[in-house]
């Protein structure tokens, strides 16, 4: 299966240095919650379009990855998230990795990009998108 991944490196300045399944479902659940608040404000369904995925846990995937399978397969179809460590400089660097297999649609691409910002966001890491392009979120010193 050819995948293509963009990583959410967590650096110094990072609001933690190790990145756990559980944390990140837990920021996608209150990334749901708060599309749902904007809905209720807006008056429609915004959570649907926000967040077109089902989130599912493959047994072969036990705390290591998760699935979002699309709601709608013809716009979405699926992102898999996971978790990582790697050796950098001498020392462990945690991540997560956002990945798009082959059969991925636009729309799929297009929500990983904004999962990606979003979580990217929440842990301050540094983001390695799809294309190549690096994103700060951590605080820098100048």
């Amino acid at each position: 299966m050819n995948l293509q991944s963009a990583y959410i490196y967590l650096v110094e300045g990072s609001t933690t240095d190790k990145a756990t399944l559980d944390d990140v479902k837990a920021k996608l659940q209150h990334y749901i919650e708060m599309t749902k608040k904007t809905g209720e404000q807006l008056g429609w369904n915004y959570n649907d379009a926000a967040f077109p995925y089902n989130i599912e846990e493959p047994a072969e995937g036990k705390d290591a990855w998760i699935l979002l399978r699309g709601k709608d397969p013809k716009s979405y179809r699926y992102i898999i998230i996971g978790v990582g460590k790697r050796e950098e400089a001498g020392a462990e660097q945690h991540y997560v990795q956002i990945s798009l297999p082959e059969t991925a649609t636009h729309g799929d691409k297009n929500k990983a990009n904004e999962f990606c910002r979003y979580l990217a966001k929440a842990y301050k890491g540094e983001l390695h998108l799809f294309n190549g392009r690096i994103q700060y979120f951590q605080p820098r010193k100048p």
